[in-house]
């Protein structure tokens, strides 16, 4: 049995989890089109930057956000000063922070898909007198959609395991950034605190084993429906 902290902690991890998702969706989706359908001149340079979160240490950009975000940031003096939003050392910055690490996941999800569709349905749509906003509603979006339902649970995922750059940016602080990976590096650093790290482990475990499964589960229902043949 959880205790009400263990609770808290999950609950908690499951906002932040679902917010990142929420926040890397669109800019997620676009990207991932942008990448995979334009070439333009600064298109390696831009595909860099998207895809540096997933090489840098955690703490390189949960240190980029303090540095920004924090109190003495410049957007983060923007956003106090406008709109009375701090994002340092309270539950929204944790989200940031899941939400930059993870990012690339929904780009990639969203590049593979698009690079999966077959152009010539968007062809006949667009023959048929479809403007090209309508083809991508009707026809390119929809056709996305496991990809992006792929991507929003790897993002998901990747958002309750994130460490580095939220404990960097926000902290750990009770009840309010403590997510499931700080409350088990907390829980290693008590007295007494093994059983508490065991039970928070045996959830994560359970919950990355559960996301990879379902994603590979689609991922071959995808290709299937797609009438990809795996070699």
């Amino acid at each position: 049995m959880l205790t009400d902290a263990e609770w808290e902690v999950l609950i908690l991890s499951a906002q932040v989890g679902i917010s990142a998702t929420l926040v890397c969706l669109i800019p997620g989706v676009f990207f991932g089109w942008l990448l995979a359908r334009k070439n333009f001149m600064a298109k390696p340079i831009v595909e860099s930057i998207l895809f540096m979160p997933m090489v840098l240490p955690p703490t390189v950009p949960g240190y980029l956000l303090l540095v920004t975000f924090g109190s003495q940031g410049v957007a983060g003096q923007w956003l106090k000063n406008n709109f009375g939003i701090e994002l340092a050392f309270n539950w929204k910055g944790a989200v940031l922070a899941a939400a930059t690490i993870a990012f690339p996941l929904m780009v990639q999800a969203a590049k593979l898909s698009v690079q999966m569709i077959d152009k010539r349905f968007e062809l006949a749509a667009s023959t048929l007198g479809s403007s090209p906003v309508k083809v991508w509603f009707t026809v390119t979006l929809p056709l996305m959609l496991p990809g992006i339902l792929i991507g929003s649970i790897m993002v998901f995922s990747r958002s309750l395991g994130e460490f580095g750059a939220t404990i960097t940016f926000v902290g750990n602080i009770a009840g309010e950034t403590r997510t499931l990976p700080l409350a088990i590096y907390s829980a290693t650093n008590q007295i007494n605190g093994e059983a508490i790290a065991t039970r928070l482990i045996l959830i994560c475990v359970t919950i990355a084993f559960l996301s990879l499964l379902l994603s590979n589960l689609l991922t071959r229902r995808v290709e299937r429906w797609l009438g990809v043949q795996n070699a």
